[in-house]
């Protein structure tokens, strides 16, 4: 066997070792946004920031940057990410695209080839659509908002209430929502409207929702 050979194959090795932990941290963390957890995924930062010649080492850092994406975004309530963010200093995803410390930037067109692989899974979506450089995050599918929305409306007692989206993406009380798209908020109604447990209200301002109890 080449020595070249043999060197891929340790580098693959590495690449699947690493991915263990790297995935049961950030796998965590996707779920429950949880600082600590956070701190120790951002340790093991060092997804190579290039595409790899190996099908199998890059389909292992494809799977590594994917989840720290998510990762990152739910523990910071980051909901867009756009290829410019890439290409200079200053965005909000500095944290994980560059780390000067290790000599780390990942380059924009591999955070584009990224940013597509997600949306082929259904894991972003183009935003707006009919464009390949910015994507909304689905760090919770729709049909989860969905479950979280309804959930809102039952426990602060808003059924058969007409809401404005403001009330829900910008609340006295945070909650799970805020902030959240519209684009997004629009898409959860959507499901909910399909088991009779929302429905979309023409207001003086636009658009309203009422929400009724239902069942999924």
């Amino acid at each position: 066997m080449s020595q070249s050979s043999i060197k891929m194959q340790l580098s693959v090795q590495y690449f699947l070792r690493v991915s263990i932990t790297f995935n049961t941290l950030c796998g965590a963390l996707l779920h429950v946004g949880d600082s600590l957890l956070w701190a120790k995924c951002r340790d093991l930062i060092r997804v190579p920031p290039s595409q790899q010649p190996n099908p199998v080492s890059q389909a292992v850092v494809l799977d590594q940057w994917i989840k720290l994406i998510l990762s990152y975004a739910r523990y910071r309530k980051q909901f867009i990410i756009r290829v410019e963010d890439a290409e200079a200093a200053g965005s909000d995803w500095d944290e994980i695209l560059r780390n000067e410390r290790i000599n780390h930037r990942l380059l924009p067109s591999h955070l584009s080839a990224i940013l597509a692989a997600m949306v082929q899974r259904n894991l972003a979506a183009y935003e707006p659509p009919k464009q390949a450089r910015s994507v909304l995050l689905h760090w919770r599918l729709p049909e989860e908002w969905a479950d979280v929305l309804h959930r809102w409306a039952v426990d602060t007692g808003q059924l058969n209430t007409i809401l404005t989206f403001y009330e829900i993406t910008d609340p006295p009380i945070e909650s799970a929502l805020s902030g959240i798209p519209v684009i997004l908020l629009k898409k959860a109604i959507s499901i909910l409207s399909k088991s009779g447990r929302a429905q979309i209200i023409s207001i003086a301002d636009g658009e309203g929702v009422r929400f009724f109890a239902g069942n999924k």
